[in-house]
């Protein structure tokens, strides 16, 4: 997994931490807010992820395309690169040694959107927490149940990148089907990550 970065490998982990970062990022890119999961959580094995392809925008990486994407093509471009979210989520289970039970998927805009998504599209547990910052659903959750996985969204009311009145209708919609879910607001945030969001992170893993 070339250019991935594993913050914390403790010798017997008890969790499992993978972030995923948005497009145009890189794995650096979520690696200080893995830096601060870590010194909270000393016993998790924690990675920073970088995605697969290079990004349209000339810098950083990507999980799909977002050259003329749509809400109808959405899905199907995050369906083709589902797979390779999958193997990275087990490889690194294997690696640690870790279960799904014991794993959290941390994923910013893009990473939260493959994140979620895969509770759509992966029939199989692929993890026990998902904590989505600035994403969404990429479809209307339509599986009566997802897993168990619990789900966290957090969200700033100023992100004019996604919307977030699209992790309000994710979690009425998991709400309405008795899904562990929360939602967190915060005030005068844009599409990035500061000091309120990682304290409602703390709480939420």
């Amino acid at each position: 997994m070339p250019n991935t970065l594993i913050i914390q490998e403790p010798n017997s982990p008890t969790r499992l931490f993978l972030l995923f970062h948005g497009v145009g990022a890189t794995s650096q890119s979520l690696a200080p807010l893995g830096q601060i999961v870590a010194e909270a959580l000393p016993n998790a094995f924690i990675v920073s992820v970088q995605a697969p392809d290079a990004s349209d925008f000339g810098q950083g990486y990507q999980w799909f395309s977002v050259q003329g994407v749509t809400e109808e093509n959405r899905v199907e471009r995050i369906k083709t690169a589902m797979p390779a979210f999958v193997e990275t989520v087990k490889y690194w289970q294997q690696k640690s040694g870790l279960t799904p039970e014991k794993t959290t998927l941390i994923g910013f805009s893009q990473g939260a959107i493959m994140a979620l998504s895969s509770t759509q599209m992966v029939e199989e547990k692929l993890a026990e927490k998902i904590v989505s910052l600035s994403g969404r659903f990429a479809m209307f959750p339509y599986k009566k149940s997802i897993n168990n996985t619990e789900v966290h969204f957090i969200h700033g009311n100023q992100d004019n990148v996604i919307d977030y009145r699209l992790s309000k209708s994710g979690y009425d919609a998991l709400i309405s089907e008795g899904i562990m879910t929360t939602y967190d607001l915060i005030p005068d945030l844009a599409h990035t990550v500061n000091q309120a969001v990682v304290d409602c992170l703390l709480e939420r893993v």
